[in-house]
């Protein structure tokens, strides 16, 4: 298993494309709050449903400042269908070797269907302005997940 972030301490960059063909550096979103979320695969029930917990609520975390990202290991062309298809306003990023998902420490074993396996980890950070992690969870659920952060985020 990958080592976890630990809060206080600087989020590791990276550099990903987005469900347009955008690159995203995480170093150049210094001076704004953002939300990364990783999630195993787009158009699962749970990934689904948690993408559209975050387009929910999306204004409510946009008006304390937060820009969101979604990661996930999808390809940008199956970002793009999933963006578009529920309606996703926020950048969904493609870490296709999962090198970031193991860099954050979302990445390791897992109990899906009974099976044992290892992957991606459902897991979300918030980085403040200066870059550092205020917050890093692992192994979170998805139903209700945003709602229980957004409550925890200081107003």
């Amino acid at each position: 298993m990958a080592p976890q972030i630990r809060t206080g301490r600087q989020a590791p960059d990276f550099t990903l494309t987005d469900h347009e063909g955008q690159e995203v550096r995480l170093s150049e979103l210094r001076g704004r709050k953002v939300i990364a979320y990783f999630y195993p695969k787009a158009f699962t029930p749970g990934c689904t449903s948690e993408a559209c917990d975050f387009r929910d609520n999306l204004a409510s975390l946009e008006g304390l400042g937060y820009t969101v990202l979604g990661i996930s290991g999808d390809d940008t062309e199956t970002l793009g269908r999933f963006a578009q298809e529920y309606g996703i306003p926020y950048r969904l990023l493609s870490d296709p070797d999962s090198a970031t998902a193991q860099a954050w420490g979302a990445w390791g074993e897992k109990t899906v269907n009974g099976q044992s396996t290892v992957g991606p980890l459902r897991s979300t950070f918030v980085i403040q302005e200066d870059g550092t992690v205020s917050s890093a969870e692992y192994g979170v659920q998805a139903e209700g997940h945003v709602a229980d952060l957004r409550r925890r985020l200081p107003a």
